[in-house]
C-alpha cells in the first residue's frame, strides 16, 4: 500500500473545509489512504458526482462509506441508456499518422513534462510527431495503409448491443469515443447529448487500468463534465468500468484462443521442439507510472496469472512488456529481449498473446507479427504462432454484455472517483472541483489555514536555527 509523506497528509488537512468536503489525495482502490497511529482513515463516498469526493462523518475515528443507488434513476422508467466506449484510436490512412501521432504526444500522460515546462507540451509533440511521421507512416504501410481499429471497436459496439437486446431484452445506444484520432471523445459526447442519454455506461476498452490508457481517456471526460457548461446534462448518471481483466469471462475468452493455436502445432513440431511456451506481450509503460501508483504492472501480473491457471499441463508461461519509446526505463522484461532469451534456451514451439489488447492494430499486425515474428525466427524459434485479439469473439462481446448489465445494476463509479482510486488525479485538481456556491467559503478557509501553516512553519525554521527568521534574512 503506498504510504504519504507528512507535509502532503498536513496540507490535505489544512485544506479541509469544516462543511465534510475533503480533497482526497492518490486513493487506492480499497478506498484506505494512509492509517496512522491512531488508526484514522479516510474512505471514499460513492455519492460523489462531480463535486469533490463527500464523506458522511460517523466517528474521529472512521468515515463510513454510503452508496448511491444504482444507475438508472426510480422516478425514471423506460431510461435512454448508452454505452460509451473508450479507446486508443489510430490513423485510418497514411495521411492521418502525423496528426495522430502529435495528439498522443502532446497528451501530458503520454509525455509527462515538470510543470515549469507545460507550456513546452504541444511544441516538443510537434516535433516529436514530424520526427517520427515518416518511420509510423511506414509501419502502417506495411499494414495495409491504416490501423483498423476502429473496424474492429465499431463491430465490437454493435455486437454487444446486439448481445444485450438478445440475451438481456436491453436496448441500449452505443457510442465510440477515441482518445486520439477520430472519431474523437468530444464528439461521441455531443451525439450523447443529443439522444438525450439520461444512464451512461463508460467503458474503456482496455481490460487492465493504466493512467496512460483508461485513466488518460476518463480525465479528459471528467475535464468535460466538471465544465460550467458541459456539453453533457448535468442530471445525467454515468457510471465507469476502470477494468475488467479478471472477469472470468474476458479469462476464458482469452485461454480458448491460446487453446486454439496450442494445438495447432503438428505431431513433428512437437517431437521436434519439445515443450510448448506461452508468452504475454503487453504494452509497456515507463516504470516511474508504476512507482507513482499506476495499478497497470499488477492488474497485468495477475491477469496472466488467471489465464496461465486455464492452460494445459506442461504449457510454460511468460510475461514480457512492448513498445517503449525513448532512453527512460519502462517496465521489464522488454519483449525483444525475451525473444532471444527463449531462443537461447531452446525454445522451439512458441504462441505469443497480445494480452493488454482486444483489437488488432499496429502493435499487433507490425510489432508483433512483422518485427517479433522475424526476431523469433532469428533467435531460433522456428515454430512461432500468434494468439489474435478478441476482436469478436462471440465469449468476449457476451461477457462485455453481461459486464454492460452488471454495471447498470450495481453502485456508481464516476469519471472523478476512478480516477482517484487509480491514481490519477491529485489533490490541486480534485480541490479545482469544488462546487461553485462554495468556491467563496471554501478560500476564505484555505487562506486562514495558510496563514496559520505559515505562522507554524516560521516557529519550526526559528526554533531549528535558534534565531528570529528575519535575522536570518539580515533584517
Amino acid at each position: 500500500m503506498r504510504t504519504f509523506p507528512l507535509p502532503l497528509l498536513l496540507l490535505t488537512y489544512l485544506l479541509t473545509p469544516t462543511d465534510g468536503y475533503i480533497p482526497v489525495p492518490l486513493v487506492p482502490r480499497s478506498g484506505i489512504l494512509k492509517k496512522n497511529t491512531n488508526n484514522e482513515r479516510l474512505i471514499i463516498d460513492k455519492r460523489c458526482q462531480m463535486s469533490p469526493l463527500q464523506f458522511t462523518q460517523s466517528t474521529s475515528k472512521q468515515r463510513k462509506m454510503e452508496l448511491k443507488a444504482a444507475i438508472i434513476p426510480e422516478e425514471i422508467g423506460d431510461p435512454k441508456v448508452g454505452v460509451l466506449f473508450l479507446n486508443l484510436g489510430g490513423p485510418e490512412k497514411s495521411t492521418d499518422v502525423e496528426g495522430f501521432l502529435y495528439n498522443l504526444f502532446a497528451d501530458p500522460d503520454i509525455i509527462r513534462l515538470p510543470p515549469l515546462l507545460s507550456t513546452l507540451q504541444k511544441p516538443i509533440a510537434l516535433a516529436i510527431s514530424k520526427r517520427r511521421a515518416p518511420k509510423s507512416r511506414a509501419a502502417y504501410n506495411s499494414i495495409g495503409g491504416g490501423s483498423p481499429i476502429v473496424k474492429y471497436t465499431t463491430q465490437q459496439a454493435n455486437l454487444i448491443s446486439a448481445s444485450l437486446i438478445k440475451n438481456h431484452n436491453l436496448n441500449v445506444k452505443t457510442y465510440i469515443g477515441m482518445r486520439y484520432w477520430y472519431p474523437f471523445t468530444d464528439q461521441a459526447l455531443k451525439e450523447i447529448a443529443e439522444d438525450d442519454i439520461q444512464s451512461l455506461v463508460i467503458l474503456p476498452l482496455y481490460p487492465q487500468f493504466s493512467v496512460s490508457t483508461s485513466g488518460s481517456s476518463l480525465r479528459l471526460l471528467q475535464e468535460e463534465f466538471s465544465k460550467e457548461e458541459s456539453i453533457v446534462s448535468k442530471k445525467m448518471k454515468h457510471t465507469v468500468v476502470d477494468s475488467w481483466y479478471n472477469r472470468p469471462g474476458y479469462v476464458k475468452s482469452v485461454a480458448d484462443l491460446i487453446k486454439i493455436e496450442l494445438e495447432s502445432f503438428t505431431t513433428e513440431e512437437l517431437e521436434s521442439g519439445g515443450k510448448r511456451h506461452v508468452l504475454f506481450s503487453a504494452h509497456g509503460v515507463p516504470q516511474s507510472y508504476i512507482d507513482n501508483g499506476d495499478p497497470y504492472q499488477e492488474q497485468i501480473i495477475e491477469c496472466v496469472e488467471k489465464i496461465g491457471g486455464e492452460m494445459p499441463e506442461g504449457v510454460e508461461v511468460h510475461l514480457s512488456y512492448q513498445s517503449r519509446v525513448g532512453p527512460i526505463e519502462w517496465l521489464r522484461p522488454y519483449t525483444d529481449d525475451v525473444l532471444p532469451t527463449l531462443g537461447s534456451s531452446g525454445v522451439k514451439n512458441l504462441v505469443v498473446v497480445p494480452i493488454s489488447f482486444v483489437s488488432e492494430h499496429i502493435e499487433t499486425l507490425e510489432e508483433i507479427d512483422i518485427e517479433y515474428k522475424e526476431l523469433a525466427l532469428e533467435s531460433g524459434i522456428t515454430n512461432w504462432r500468434r494468439c489474435p485479439a478478441l476482436n469478436t469473439d462471440e465469449t468476449f462481446i457476451n461477457d462485455m454484455a453481461d459486464l454492460v448489465v452488471e454495471s447498470l445494476q450495481s453502485p456508481t463509479l464516476t469519471v472523478t472517483e476512478a480516477c482517484v482510486n487509480n491514481n490519477c488525479i491529485d489533490v490541486k485538481e480534485i480541490s479545482q472541483l469544488i462546487d461553485a456556491d462554495k468556491e467563496a467559503q471554501v478560500a476564505e478557509r484555505i487562506n486562514g489555514r495558510f496563514a496559520m501553516l505559515g505562522i507554524v512553519s516560521t516557529l519550526m525554521v526559528e526554533l531549528a536555527s535558534g534565531k528570529s527568521l528575519l535575522h536570518m534574512f539580515g533584517l
